[in-house]
């Protein structure tokens, strides 16, 4: 840095000695006329050198700045705002991932359940289905049961009524036979009433 300020500064007076010298070969008309011209500053030949040098200061100074100072905090905050990005895609990224998988997962966690609930829904209807078999077998055994119990019952309400019917039958029968005065023969009369009830019961 030192060294570059020297050469300018040196470059800088060399260019002023040759405007000075320039302005000494072209007489005192032309300098009193650079005296009296009317114009900016700036262009005055006579501050060439001086203008020059502090330019080359002033670039100088304004290069060292945005090298050391600004252009590091631009690249900085450039970089920070790109690993931020960065960051945050993958984040994104990730978070992306981590959706399909919880997707994935509860696609296949319904599945799992629903045949789950298909085999508890055959079982029960298995266990059902046994179940009430068992009970249509137990009515049917019951109803059997009952029934012939009901047949067993009816057959002997039958015999009984078959047997009062027959007694009251012989004693009517030997009533009558008594009441038109013939004589009654017990074991007649009770042929004739069985033979009679016989082919009336078949």
């Amino acid at each position: 840095m030192i060294s570059l300020l020297q050469e300018a500064a040196t470059t800088a007076v060399e260019h002023s000695e040759d405007a000075v010298a320039d302005a000494a070969a072209h007489g005192d008309a032309a300098a009193h006329g650079a005296a009296e011209a009317v114009g900016l500053p700036q262009l005055d030949i006579t501050t060439f050198g001086n203008q020059i040098f502090w330019l080359v200061i002033t670039l100088a100074v304004l290069y060292w700045v945005l090298s050391k100072i600004a252009l590091p905090r631009i690249a900085a905050v450039i970089s920070d705002r790109q690993g931020a990005i960065t960051g945050d895609l993958m984040a994104a990224e990730e978070f992306k991932q981590k959706a399909k998988e919880a997707e994935a997962a509860y696609d296949k966690a319904l599945a799992d359940a629903r045949a789950e609930a298909g085999k508890i829904v055959a079982a029960n209807r298995a266990e059902i289905q046994k179940e009430l078999d068992a009970a249509i077998a137990h009515a049917d055994a019951e109803i059997a049961a009952r029934a012939a119990e009901s047949e067993k019952r009816i057959g002997e309400i039958r015999e009984s009524a078959i047997g009062d019917a027959r007694a009251v039958a012989r004693e009517v029968t030997a009533e009558l036979v008594a009441t038109f005065g013939g004589s009654v023969d017990q074991g007649a009369v009770d042929a004739a009433v069985d033979n009679r009830m016989k082919g009336a019961l078949q």
